[in-house]
């Protein structure tokens, strides 16, 4: 086949792969050719991705091994870089065993006739270099691909992100694996069943799917806990979209106090005190000195066959001016929190198709893990590469499939390791001849596609089960009056009574009122109801207690003046 060129421990060498003579009577179908291969030298050489190694050259693997001090202290066959790329590759080739997966990496180098390690050999090889250099190897590359200029990936100035949390990741059902994770019990009797189940909790920028951040652990916590560490990596620049598993005061406050936006979908339930009626339908609230806009929205779906559809939500944000932002729009743009879910897809199915994990203990587990996030993260810096090369192309037209197929051919065949691939191919070539159609608008039933799954369709479930076009979209804006019970229609409900009684002391905010004058001004007969009442409104932060039995209004819900500049400039001063 060929020879290589001798070579330094550590430094490039060239592989050339030469074509076996063709008889001359054959050479009319066949054509001979010269291949060049550019790999590390000497016992390094199978330690590469193929071209994802110019998203994780090198220089990079061994300065995270030097600062985690895992670097080899004795050069052998199996140098540390060569484990944290054989590491890699695990996730790529999900489905091969360690020697198999060796034998991908050193196919495309058959003239350098390396030494093939036991697969005990490779085992110790993960041992040896842990689970740090994998996480700072993944802190490096996490982070926003996109150009603040790519098409889908901001909205107005703001980067669009989106929290949330994946259950479906399957540990091996081994002892050391059910004490980290525990499992899942079947109903009232108590039964353990299935796998060990891992809460994978992610900071995703919907715009192309790529993850800004990323923490794991047991199902049996949470995923605001979880989210909680992903707090620090917001900032200014972003634009944060959740669901309704974030919607604590606590957790709402700490999110608005990254200095990101927040665009978030309430719990129909809560009914939260109105602080002023904005002209579009929304209004703005306190909660905790911090301000918020809340936005109700009736949607109705007409689908392609006629159907009517609707739904209501209800909305959060720290977008407090109505002519900037509208409330549709804002309802519009909720819709991008979906992406995360696709990331969460092609992480789940596509790239691991849906197999149990192989680590069968902690340290394993976790160095698998990081080192499956860095593969998603690279491949999606390679397909936004390849769509920026098209302006106007957004890139959740970029097909996650053909990247992935590009990047395993690739890495077989040991092509594009330090340089472009040969005859504009690819992943840069693979992702723009296979660009997905635009997005349609589509609506159907969320449903987990398993027979045993316990996440089935809800027996009410108004959407459609097979997917439909939405022919339009109807988004009308709800009043408070229409959901917030007042004076005439509920006057003993307890969102309708606090209501009025920050109202009724709006009139006087200087004056301290006792619970009889309260009851007799609103006409309320249970005065010790009101009193008890008004006990849970001062930590709540609605009053404050000037005495035994008076109350007077907190000077956070002093209505605010008309005018947006002057309701902001009160806002940042009852704040400080």
């Amino acid at each position: 086949m060929g020879n290589g060129t001798p070579a330094i421990a550590g430094k490039p060498s060239k592989v050339f792969l030469l074509s076996e003579e063709v008889p001359l009577s054959q050479q009319s179908a066949i054509t001979s050719f010269t291949r060049t291969i550019t790999v590390a030298g000497g016992v390094f050489a199978p330690g590469h991705l193929g071209e994802l190694t110019q998203y994780l050259p090198f220089e990079l693997v061994d300065d995270v091994l030097a600062q985690t001090r895992t670097m080899q202290h004795r050069l052998r066959l199996l140098p540390s870089r060569v484990g944290v790329y054989f590491v890699l590759a695990l996730g790529i080739f999900p489905g091969l065993g360690y020697e198999r997966v060796w034998d991908r990496l050193v196919s495309g180098l058959g003239a350098l006739r390396l030494v093939r390690p036991s697969e005990k050999a490779l085992r110790d090889l993960r041992r040896r270099i842990g689970v740090a250099p994998l996480k700072a190897l993944f802190d490096v590359v996490a982070g926003p691909v996109a150009r603040p200029t790519t098409p889908g990936t901001c909205y107005r100035r703001w980067r669009t992100v989106a929290f949330d949390g994946c259950s479906s990741l399957l540990a091996p059902d081994r002892p050391r694996i059910r004490a980290l994770l525990g499992k899942h019990r079947r109903g009232r009797s108590g039964v353990f069943e299935g796998y060990p189940h891992l809460r994978l909790m992610a900071l995703c920028e919907t715009g192309t799917r790529a993850l800004i951040g990323a923490v794991f652990g047991s199902t049996h916590r949470g995923e605001p806990y979880y989210a909680d560490q992903l707090l620090p990596l917001l900032d200014d620049t972003m634009l944060l979209l959740a669901d309704r598993a974030f919607t604590g005061d606590d957790f709402l406050n700490r999110a608005a106090d990254t200095g990101a936006q927040l665009l978030v979908r309430m719990n129909a339930r809560r009914r939260p005190a109105i602080w002023a009626v904005l002209p579009d339908g929304s209004f703005l609230t306190r909660i905790n000195s911090q301000t918020f806009r809340f936005i109700d929205v009736d949607i109705t779906a007409t689908c392609a066959d006629g159907t009517r559809i609707g739904d209501t939500y209800r909305l959060l944000t720290t977008l407090l001016d109505h002519r900037t932002d509208p409330a549709d729009r804002l309802a519009h743009l909720y819709h991008e929190r979906w992406e995360v879910e696709s990331a969460f897809l092609a992480l789940r199915h596509t790239l691991f198709t849906g197999r149990v994990l192989r680590s069968a203990d902690r340290c394993g587990l976790e160095q698998e893990l990081w080192a499956l996030l860095t593969v998603y993260q690279v491949l999606r810096r390679a397909m936004c590469d390849a769509v920026e090369t098209r302006p106007g192309t957004d890139p959740d037209r970029a097909c996650f499939t053909a990247a992935l197929h590009s990047a395993t051919d690739q890495i077989i065949t040991a092509t594009a390791i330090t340089g472009p691939a040969p005859d504009n191919g690819g992943i840069m070539q693979a992702v723009l001849d296979n660009l997905l159609p635009s997005r349609r608008p589509r609506i159907s039933a969320r449903k987990v596609k398993c027979p045993m799954s316990r996440y089935g369709v809800t027996p009410n479930e108004p959407r459609p089960l097979p997917s439909r076009n939405i022919a339009r979209l109807d988004i009308t804006v709800i009043p408070p009056s229409a959901h917030t019970a007042g004076p005439a229609t509920a006057p003993h409900t307890a969102s309708g009574r606090r209501e009025q009684v920050l109202r009724l002391l709006r009139t006087n905010p200087a004056r301290d009122f006792s619970p009889r004058e309260i009851a007799d001004a609103l006409q309320i007969d249970h005065v010790r109801s009101l009193s008890a009442q008004l006990g849970q409104w001062v930590p709540q932060g609605f009053l404050n207690k000037t005495g035994r039995g008076r109350y007077t209004l907190h000077p956070q819900w002093l209505a605010p003046t008309s005018s947006p500049a002057e309701t902001a400039q009160l806002t940042l001063g009852l704040t400080a």
